[in-house]
């Protein structure tokens, strides 16, 4: 059993280095032809994806219609996969020194946000869910979301979480074991 994980495609606030957050980022041209782009993979490829399920945020909402329209595998809004939120630091350069100290204490709220481990638990649940369905999924959402899903699957030091990511509309694959 296995599910591939994409992120969404460029946002009008990933060229602006800010950090969105639960803050709603729509795509730019770049990213809707990024999700253009994904579909045509898949379908290149020949993956074989039962369902896909997305964060109710617009721009991964956005990436994943276009993927499902351009499939035909239906898709579905799943509240768990919203990216996490960054409270304070919503709006504020990504690469900022005040966040990313911050963003090493897991249990933190961001004043007003969500720590890393509500994060986690919540990933880490719907992993634990979709790993009991006879399906494969296509799970699309946030760079946020990448890091939770991969340190599901292998051991990471605070700074190799903190600092893994990926690109605007990769897809990985992950197996269970």
């Amino acid at each position: 059993m296995h599910f591939y994980y994409a992120r969404h495609g460029q946002t009008v606030w990933n060229v602006e280095n800010k950090i969105c957050g639960v803050t709603d980022s729509p795509l730019t041209d770049k990213g809707k032809s990024q999700a253009k782009e994904l579909a045509e993979k898949i379908l290149a490829e020949g993956l074989q994806i039962d369902e896909i399920l997305y964060s109710p945020l617009s721009r991964a909402k956005d990436t994943a219609l276009i993927v499902s329209e351009l499939c035909g595998i239906p898709a579905t809004e799943e509240i768990r996969l919203k990216e996490q939120a960054f409270g304070k630091w919503e709006g504020t350069p990504r690469d900022g020194l005040d966040f990313k100290a911050d963003k090493a204490n897991f249990i933190t709220n961001f004043d007003g946000g969500e720590s890393m481990f509500r994060l986690a638990q919540r990933i880490y649940n719907l992993i634990d869910d979709i790993k009991k369905q006879d399906k494969v999924y296509l799970l699309v959402a946030h760079n946020g979301i990448s890091r939770v899903v991969e340190s599901y699957f292998r051991d990471m030091t605070n700074e190799e979480y903190a600092a893994f990511g990926i690109k605007n509309c990769e897809i990985r694959k992950y197996v269970f074991k």
